[in-house]
């Protein structure tokens, strides 16, 4: 399969408005009300890491996913059937507690005419993920971004994560499995396709 992981991406999607200091100076805020001295030794540079790496964790802000299935290629042989990325690793944040979730991905789609670089189906969800989300608004942009700028048959999508707000928080349950789908197209429309796309998941 073609990829072309060195090509341009396309422009930025969003402009940083707030200056780091000001981000900083949050964090600064939270470690006095969690009741620690952010001038502490230990803490001293904990606000500027913070800061970076909230503009790490959520860089897909700073991005358009779909412009990775801008460019398409139709030198495929004839190939004709599903193409499918399994056990994809994402990493993401609940927007509620904003605590982390993790897990996997799994998308596929049948192509009409022409396919995509194998790496652009990840970077479309690492796109969505490195956001504040929900995991079935998540599981629903990849699939709906792919169909849009792809135009395939059909799309299917299911996303595995276990979710920080539960197991370190709350009901304080650790190792539960959120699993959500979204079929697309054939894979929504027609059961033989359904079942061979989820057989090549390894959920059928």
């Amino acid at each position: 399969m073609i990829d072309d992981d060195d090509l341009p991406q396309g422009p930025a999607a969003h402009v940083e408005p707030i200056p780091q200091a000001e981000a900083e100076a949050a964090v600064r805020t939270l470690l006095r009300w969690a009741g620690d001295d952010p001038e502490r030794e230990g803490l001293r540079d904990t606000p500027g890491r913070v800061a970076r790496a909230y503009r790490e964790y959520f860089r897909g802000y700073q991005e358009d996913p779909g412009s990775h299935l801008y460019r398409t290629f139709a030198e495929v042989g004839g190939y004709d059937e599903i193409v499918l990325l399994k056990d994809i690793p994402f990493q993401s944040h609940c927007e509620h507690h904003m605590a982390p979730i993790i897990g996997k991905a799994h998308i596929a789609y049948l192509p009409r005419s022409r396919v995509v670089g194998i790496s652009k189906l990840a970077r479309v969800l690492q796109g969505f993920a490195r956001r504040l989300q929900v995991q079935e608004r998540l599981t629903a942009e990849v699939a709906d971004c792919i169909q849009t700028h792809l135009d395939p048959h059909g799309v299917a999508v299911i996303i595995e994560a276990t979710h920080a707000c539960m197991s370190a928080r709350g009901v304080m349950t650790p190792g539960v499995v959120m699993t959500t789908s979204r079929m697309m197209g054939v894979f929504r429309d027609d059961d033989r396709s359904r079942k061979e796309v989820l057989s090549l998941m390894g959920k059928g």
